[in-house]
């Protein structure tokens, strides 16, 4: 929940992908900041005479325009530009490592929040000292310098925006990943960034070898305690939440899995391929607005019939462990996570109200179209709570 008096964030990134919002305004008046995903990083690193340099140019980058959007929402709803996404790592290195880098990337990225009208900015750097997409080709030991530039960058940024544009952060979920959040590093960032967006999915993913909720209520919990431990302020913390679901392939209960005693901590197949870092095809994801795939279509068939809710223990092995809807589909040996409209409003209370947080976000809000039967969940449940009005 936002400070006292304050109405809470409530963020939605709209992704080229899934571009279209809701046509029913209704469902629109909540938000309050929409994330326009994504500009690539490197798009920054020109001379600043070369292009883009008109608004035409810089929108070109980009699925979608400010104005379009702007139309499409409430008045007041802030529109930002996401820079980044899982995989482009590249532009945020070359920029960060000097300061005349530095200079440059942040002052480009002001002339584009500026030519295209936007509110501000969201940082998706995944992630600053490593761990990212890129893990396998660039180990850690060659990014460890970037926990200190990230910092640096991001008050480039804010000198180059000034005072009253926007800078958000997506970041990490995993404490694996929280390598540049450190408490001796956060409140050098706090300085340039208003709130961060704290990716609390993917909790699960190739680098795992058991079965998890891969946005558990648990894990969430351990994401945002996390964090706040090491002294970012609830208020400026937003808990992420999926509007998609994962599967992962299992071993046989042949092969030892264990899978039909306990699907949750399982043994999966080998996800990832441990000399590249890419996947081995055991593993995906699908949004609500997209086709089954078809070889997936009768294994989620039989998830979506006999899913169900691991409850949450709290307490119990740190934060506690559960909270998560779930199946696993014998037949075919396959592990599905995804959270539910019921499972989206069971982490109100433990999260939300408890640890005193300034908002909520989600990735993505055209995802969960048609019916978008997860945004209504969640807007119902931050209503409940005061975040949103």
């Amino acid at each position: 929940m936002a400070m006292a008096g304050e109405p809470g964030k409530y963020i939605m990134y709209l992704t080229g992908q899934h571009p279209k919002p809701p046509s029913n305004p209704s469902l629109l008046k909540p938000i309050t900041h929409v994330a326009l995903a994504f500009m690539n990083s490197s798009l920054f690193n020109k001379k600043p005479s070369d292009p883009p340099t008109t608004r035409d140019e810089w929108e070109e980058k980009l699925f979608t325009t400010v104005g379009n959007v702007r139309a499409q929402f409430a008045p007041d709803t802030k529109v930002m530009i996401a820079i980044g996404g899982w995989g482009d790592t590249k532009g945020f290195s070359e920029a960060a490592r000097t300061e005349e880098g530095r200079k440059n990337w942040a002052g480009n990225v002001g002339e584009m929040v500026r030519a295209m009208g936007a509110d501000g900015v969201d940082m998706d750097w995944e992630y600053p000292g490593g761990n990212g997409a890129d893990y396998k080709k660039i180990p850690n030991s060659e990014k460890e310098w970037e926990i200190d530039a990230y910092p640096l960058i991001l008050a480039e940024l804010r000198s180059s925006l000034g005072p009253d544009q926007i800078i958000s952060a997506a970041v990490p979920g995993l404490p694996r990943d929280m390598l540049a959040f450190t408490p001796d590093n956060l409140p050098s960032i706090l300085e340039s960034v208003d709130f961060f967006n704290i990716m609390s999915y993917d909790l699960m993913n190739l680098r795992d070898n058991v079965t998890k909720h891969h946005t558990g209520l648990s894990l969430s919990l351990q994401s945002i305690d996390a964090y706040l431990e090491a002294g970012l302020p609830p208020y400026k913390a937003n808990l992420g939440f999926a509007f998609y679901v994962k599967w992962f392939r299992t071993e046989t209960p042949e092969n030892g899995s264990g899978c039909d005693k306990n699907p949750i901590g399982c043994n999966t197949v080998l996800l990832e391929d441990p000399e590249t870092g890419e996947s081995t095809g055991e593993a995906g994801a699908f949004s609500w607005n997209e086709p089954v795939p078809k070889e997936l279509f009768s294994s989620f068939t039989r998830a979506l019939a006999r899913g169900k809710y691991d409850e949450y223990v709290p307490g119990y092995n740190g934060a506690g462990e559960g909270g998560g809807h779930y199946f696993w589909d014998k037949v075919e040996n396959i592990w599905w996570t995804w959270d539910t409209p019921e499972a989206i409003k069971k982490k109100m209370q433990p999260i939300m109200v408890a640890k005193g947080l300034g908002g909520a976000f989600a990735w993505g809000l055209g995802e969960d179209g048609p019916k978008f039967t997860n945004l209504m969940a969640l807007t119902e449940g931050l209503r409940e709570i005061g975040t949103v009005h």
